[in-house]
């Protein structure tokens, strides 16, 4: 299929655009951007920088991808922006390219859904079939696992680790790493439980989940601190694979956990 750029459009000398491209009115494509086959640039979008988008990615009006870091320590060096296949990148989304501090590169995996107005920050690493409610917004050097899910207006800070198949609802801020599966709720963020509908839309059955939900419960409202009740868990359910995820996640971070919420303060008697 051949490349259609509408008249509006302006693309730069060096920009290289697969088969099946669509660059529609008033877009602008840098130099240094590589556009992969069958991907929509609907309209008003600009990419720019050291960006490569993958196949079949559609990008909404206002939307801009791969401009400079929002970093005070950013030196105007040629970091990149990657972007995978199949990713629905709806209106007025921002992705930035990484610094020169860390790897240089903010990527995104493939099959994700970016709703109105969500950010992508520098040095960011989002996996696969990642969705982004309107809003939703990473601070730099953030990881995001694969099949998590963003409310409206999340708020992840800088740094922080969101593990496979988490559930952040809306407006919660999330200052510390959240385990795999877990749900997080709240303006200061806490997990209040397991997102048990991702956990089935991922077809695990009753019993995985159920095993899980054994393992999140002695995990944070356990006897014994926290330190004794991970080590607990890995002894008696860390052969099964998700509870193992869980441990090996949470072994192998340096910064804080996002912790449960308490549970059952008992009211005073009047």
């Amino acid at each position: 299929m051949a490349v259609s750029i509408d008249p509006t459009a302006r693309v730069a000398d060096g920009a290289r655009l697969a088969d099946g491209v669509e660059i529609g009115p008033f877009c602008m494509v840098g130099p240094n951007v590589e556009i992969g086959a069958g991907t929509r640039l609907i309209s008003h979008v600009n990419v720019t920088g050291h960006t490569v988008l993958g196949e079949r990615n559609t990008v909404y009006p206002f939307a801009s991808l791969g401009t400079p870091p929002q970093s005070v320590k950013y030196g105007g060096g040629p970091t990149r922006l990657v972007v995978g296949s199949d990713n629905d990148i709806r209106e007025g989304v921002t992705m930035n390219t990484g610094t020169e501090g860390d790897h240089g590169i903010t990527r995104v995996g493939n099959g994700c859904f970016f709703m109105v107005g969500s950010h992508v920050g520098h040095d960011c690493t989002v996996g696969d079939h990642v969705t982004f409610a309107n809003n939703a917004v990473l601070g730099g050097h953030v990881q995001v696992g694969n099949n998590v899910v963003f409310g409206g207006q999340a708020a992840v800070r800088q740094f922080v680790r969101i593990g496979d198949g988490a559930m952040i609802t809306g407006l919660s801020g999330v200052r510390a790493d959240v385990i795999p599966f877990g749900l997080v709720h709240g303006h200061f963020a806490e997990v209040v439980g397991l997102n048990v509908v991702g956990m089935r839309r991922r077809g695990l059955s009753k019993a995985d989940i159920h095993k899980v939900h054994r393992g999140f419960e002695a995990l944070f409202f356990g006897p014994g601190t926290f330190r004794e009740r991970l080590e607990a868990v890995a002894a008696d359910l860390g052969d099964d694979p998700l509870i193992g995820q869980i441990v090996a996640f949470i072994r192998g971070g340096s910064r804080p956990l996002t912790m449960g919420a308490k549970r059952g303060a008992q009211r005073a008697e009047p």
